[in-house]
């Protein structure tokens, strides 16, 4: 698992789904994705050049500790929008697509299709679903909301399990959850 270039700090936080590898940058978060960093974070620059990168850091630092708190919150069930601002690098496309799908309330699920005529072209399913198969933020912006026409789960960067298991999650937090959740 790489980090994206520019991120400042990054940090693997554990969760009901498998870890999940978390960037930021000063500006925003970079990247949410499944799995785990190699290694210990970034190490810090003596000297100047780390006392002119301290206030950045610092802002990254706490961004990545409102991720984590956030992400904690959303899957005890505690959170359904999050408010982290995102740094996100993409066509201009795809960040509308990106966009569209934070609109997505919690909970609910749109087909490829759907999102593309709310885009303003039904013919984009496909492009809609390569967008979201570049999503850097996994569950901050949630592509896990999107189906297939007939509403069959398609292809997921986690895997069909965790897709399946966000859904699930999402449809349950409403509701109590007789059989112990993830």
């Amino acid at each position: 698992m790489l980090r994206p270039e520019g991120a400042l700090l990054a940090r693997t936080i554990d969760s009901p789904v498998g870890p999940l590898a978390v960037a930021v940058s000063p500006v925003g978060v970079m990247q949410v994705a499944f799995g785990r960093y190699p290694g210990p974070g970034p190490a810090f620059e003596a000297g100047e050049a780390a006392r002119s990168r301290n206030a950045s850091i610092r802002l990254a630092a706490g961004l990545l500790e409102t991720t984590a708190r956030q992400l904690e919150a959303y899957f005890d069930g505690s959170l359904r929008a999050f408010d982290v601002a995102l740094d996100l690098q993409g066509t201009p496309f795809q960040l509308r697509v990106w966009a569209a799908l934070r609109a997505l309330p919690y909970g609910q699920t749109l087909s490829y299709g759907d999102m593309a005529r709310r885009l303003g072209d039904g013919n984009l399913a496909r492009a809609v679903g390569a967008a979201a198969g570049a999503n850097p933020v996994a569950i901050l912006v949630p592509c896990h909301r999107l189906v297939g026409s007939g509403g069959e789960l398609t292809g997921f960067a986690g895997g069909i399990r965790v897709k399946q298991a966000l859904l699930r999650h999402e449809s349950q937090a409403s509701s109590p959850d007789l059989f112990g959740g993830f």
